[in-house]
């Protein structure tokens, strides 16, 4: 069966099944209780948030996180249908590095208690590359299943994707108990953490994923 033929045949598949999107929510419903969880036994929510709340850069944190998941919940869809790329859709995962900029300029601005390399290594760099890559594993888990509903014809791509959403979404929680609010800290450790959360997507994307 040629290339062309298979991806019409798997999109003509899926055309009576229940939509990728409908899928994917239940299945990421489904494996949040389990990353929550992890995270209240594990962490919990800082002793000061509400005071914390009135800190703009411990907002940021949730407008960067919940982007980048948000971002990559779209880019994954799209991706989901055959012979999509991310032509088109590649700018909506610039959305939380511009948030990030937008943050670390604005951070600049302000006097300092603190010196930049102690902002930046903060107090909780180690937690966060363990928790954030811990917790998005069954949300990982979820994505892929979702995903494989549909027809990825870029399987690795769609992986890292899955990658990204899930560590968007688990450094979500992770972001209410750091007590590390400097977006110099947030583009350092939470990166790195979603950096090899994607690279696990990748992996099992192309595993997975693969039709």
């Amino acid at each position: 069966m040629e290339t062309d033929q298979l991806i019409r045949s798997l999109a003509a598949d899926n055309v009576h099944a229940r939509p990728v999107g409908f899928v994917l929510a239940l299945a990421l419903l489904a494996s949040a209780p389990v990353s929550m969880a992890m995270f209240f036994a594990s962490l919990g929510v800082r002793p000061d948030v509400m005071t914390a709340m009135h800190n703009p850069f411990f907002d940021l944190k949730f407008a960067v996180t919940l982007a980048l998941a948000i971002s990559a919940i779209a880019v994954g869809l799209h991706l989901s249908r055959p012979e999509a790329s991310l032509r088109g859709w590649a700018w909506l995962l610039l959305i939380p590095a511009g948030l990030l900029a937008g943050g670390i300029a604005g951070e600049m601005m302000l006097p300092q208690r603190l010196p930049m390399m102690t902002r930046l290594v903060g107090n909780n760099s180690r937690a966060c590359l363990t928790a954030i890559p811990l917790m998005s594993l069954p949300l990982l888990a979820a994505a892929l299943a979702g995903l494989r509903h549909g027809a990825p014809t870029r399987p690795a791509l769609a992986g890292a994707i899955a990658g990204l959403l899930s560590a968007g979404l688990a450094a979500t929680l992770y972001a209410s108990h750091c007590t590390d609010d400097s977006p110099l800290f947030v583009a350092t450790w939470y990166t790195i953490a979603t950096a090899l959360v994607t690279a696990i997507g990748a992996l099992a994307g192309s595993k997975v994923l693969r039709f």
